[in-house]
């Protein structure tokens, strides 16, 4: 047997192996190319009505246009959110399945005993939105800054008490890390949901309460509630006469409610590209922004990189005030 026979098989054995590997990558690159070639579909965590639910409603109609296919808004509400988000983040990491969550992902890590997904089974895509919570009391309260309500609060310690919509909202825990870096002794009153914690600030049932800018500053613009402060490190345009809690007791003091959006872990950078950049220009349309500011919402629009840090910031943050706290679920 020659040499030359001898290593004809072996060779073209590694022909073989060099042409299948390329095929295959030239194959995944078109199918990158070619996404999306059906419909999307982005789980929202929370129940149709709430403002999480529009805001992505209103997105996927606009990115469906950008992307030019159908983008779905499939509801998946329960447990705090961590419903949905298991089940987006069980789906094939194939760009189809999109998760639009809130700031209940960062907190129900410290809440639940065992969560029902890994902690990386999920990548961030972008940072969607903010909205700050005000400080909100009845429109004839006694108290008419936030110096008056912490004042009181110390003269009688136990005796002032705050609602929220449930323990592990972030209702509950602004007024908590409120409480905390103030060391001031409160009650907590939850409710199930804050629409009727709410109501019972307006009628005074209840001292006072952090809220949505959505829910409560058409009833301070009403002159039915009193804001004393927000909790963003700036003031809202939307209340611009009312101060921020950093600026008047709690230098550094921030809470928002945020809006993300997260793909399931393995989805090819190409294809998480390609779905960042819709959302992200849709984010800039002017008419996007607007609706947004109507619902007292800041649009945003990040990298995967400032998304991750900023959930690196939430979760140490809520993580420390939930353990100070002793916080449980109801």
């Amino acid at each position: 047997m020659s040499v030359a026979t001898a290593v004809r098989p072996s060779f073209f054995r590694r022909a073989a192996r060099v042409l299948a590997a390329t095929l295959a990558l030239t194959g995944a690159a078109a199918a990158h190319a070619e996404f999306p070639d059906r419909p999307i579909t982005i789980v929202v965590s929370y129940a149709p009505g709430g403002s999480a639910d529009a805001l992505a409603r209103l997105l996927a109609q606009k990115m469906a246009v950008r992307l030019g296919t159908s983008v779905v808004v499939e509801n998946r509400p329960g447990a705090s959110g961590t419903i949905g988000a298991a089940y987006a983040a069980k789906a094939a990491p194939d760009g189809y399945t999109m998760l639009y969550d809130a700031t209940p992902y960062s907190i129900n890590p410290h809440l639940f005993p065992r969560m029902p997904y890994a902690s990386d089974a999920l990548k961030p895509l972008s940072l969607v939105s903010l909205a700050p919570n005000i400080l909100i009391v009845k429109s004839d309260s006694p108290y008419k800054d936030v110096q008056g309500l912490i004042a009181q609060a110390k003269a009688h310690p136990g005796k002032i008490n705050f609602a929220s919509g449930g323990s592990g909202t972030v209702q509950r825990l602004a007024a908590e890390l409120f409480r905390q870096k103030l060391g001031l002794d409160m009650v907590h009153v939850p409710y199930k949901s804050g629409g009727p914690a709410i109501t019972d600030v307006m009628t005074g049932q209840v001292d006072f309460m952090f809220s949505t800018v959505a829910a409560s500053s058409p009833l301070v613009e009403a002159g039915r509630l009193r804001a004393l402060a927000i909790s963003s490190p700036q003031r809202s345009p939307r209340l611009p006469n009312v101060p921020t809690v950093a600026e008047t007791v709690i230098p550094g003091y921030e809470v928002y409610e945020w809006n993300g959006v997260f793909l399931p872990a393995g989805v090819p950078d190409a294809i998480a590209n390609k779905l960042r950049d819709a959302l992200v220009q849709t984010l800039a349309e002017d008419d996007v922004k607007k609706r947004f500011s109507d619902l007292g919402v800041q649009p945003v629009g990040s990298t995967p990189a400032e998304f991750a840090d900023y959930l690196k910031k939430e979760d140490a943050k809520w993580a420390e005030v939930i353990r100070k706290g002793n916080i449980h679920l109801d």
